[in-house]
């Protein structure tokens, strides 16, 4: 590869702010950027403490890649729209998805109000995923290119005025083509590997995190398949559906856990009993503003699950509340999490999951 990547979405270049975080997806979205002549600067969030490491390295990637870098402070918004929902959420036997609530609450708001400020007239970052505008005018997100990268879960919330100058190069390039691009223009990062906990809690401890902020989750026993009593657990915070390592119980055969009860119980179930055929949804959002319709869909109940054949429900009118139900049972959907819905690829929308039965 010689540097020059051929690739070309806009007639009209314009100024473009990068969310930079100093790895290897964002720095490269920099250089395809600047390949395509727009005149980029990047920005990186600081969150929290823990992220004075990516700040530091965003200033080093913006530093070799020659762009401008604006550090943005959210510390006090991400802990009022983000950390505190999480850590009440734990509490509560739920298991939230803090990226899904922090992208169109925290962090395209405020990369969109910078870009505001500095008179950019598009937004980009290294998520991959497509932003295309269809027949009916409305901006959607769709499928990348890279199947096992898909992101759109994670931004199926973004409103319609964040997809409109939303700009998201790598929708069309596989995981190596990028890692590719940063070792032939000698990035740092090329090689540094993708970080799999939360951003805040980079040591993948939850429950310490939360209870040293002074909460309190659920006590309770487990309840074993046919109700026996299996022990006491060590708090809602330390289990999610689907769960079966780290159980701390002698069952004498695989357990899961099957449902984290209002009560703090935890009811488990043998191989096999953690699959659910009907979901219930709360707070569904669509990128058009308007209800999702009823009807057959795909749908991803985590982000990593492939999209599977569903039929959706609405609620009242304007409740924002729906029904999914499966021709073929799902592993696992977990109260706290997502279901987002697809058809062609395109995200339609998606809602949080209350219950599953």
């Amino acid at each position: 590869m010689d540097g020059s990547l051929g690739f070309n979405t806009f007639e009209k270049q314009d100024k473009i702010l990068v969310g930079m975080s100093g790895g290897v997806d964002s720095s490269v979205t920099v250089r395809i950027l600047q390949e395509q002549g727009f005149s980029v600067q990047g920005a990186v969030i600081r969150f929290s403490d823990a992220h004075d490491g990516a700040v530091e390295q965003a200033q080093a990637a913006a530093k070799a890649l020659c762009v401008p870098l604006h550090i943005i402070d959210a510390k006090e918004d991400f802990e009022r729209e983000v950390v505190v929902p999480f850590c009440e959420s734990y509490c509560d036997g739920r298991t939230p998805n803090p990226c899904i609530v922090c992208n169109p609450l925290v962090k395209f708001r405020l990369l969109a109000r910078k870009a505001n400020e500095l008179g950019c007239s598009f937004l980009a970052t290294g998520h991959y995923a497509r932003v295309e505008q269809c027949p009916d005018g409305f901006y959607r997100l769709c499928a990348p290119e890279s199947a096992a990268r898909d992101q759109t879960y994670m931004l199926y919330r973004l409103p319609q005025d964040i997809l409109a100058r939303l700009v998201l190069p790598l929708g069309e390039f596989e995981k190596e083509d990028v890692r590719e691009i940063a070792r032939d223009i000698e990035l740092p990062c090329a090689d540094v590997p993708d970080s799999m906990e939360i951003c805040f809690i980079p040591d993948g401890d939850y429950a310490g995190f939360i209870r040293q902020r002074g909460y309190t989750p659920k006590a309770g026993r487990f309840l074993g398949p046919r109700g026996e009593d299996l022990g006491p657990h060590a708090g809602v915070d330390h289990y999610t559906v689907g769960q079966r390592k780290g159980l701390g119980i002698a069952a004498g055969r695989p357990l899961f856990v099957k449902a984290i009860l209002p009560d703090g119980n935890i009811q488990l179930a043998e191989s096999g009993e953690e699959y659910s055929s009907r979901l219930t949804l709360s707070d569904i959002a669509t990128p058009d503003g308007k209800p999702l319709p009823d009807g057959e869909y795909r749908v991803k109940v985590r982000s990593a699950a492939q999209a599977v054949k569903c039929r959706f429900a609405g609620g009242m009118p304007g409740s924002g509340r729906g029904v999914v139900t499966f021709p073929e049972p799902v592993r696992a959907p977990a109260p706290g999490q997502s279901a987002v819905f697809y058809r062609s690829g395109i995200v339609l929308g998606g809602g949080f999951i209350e219950t599953a039965e």
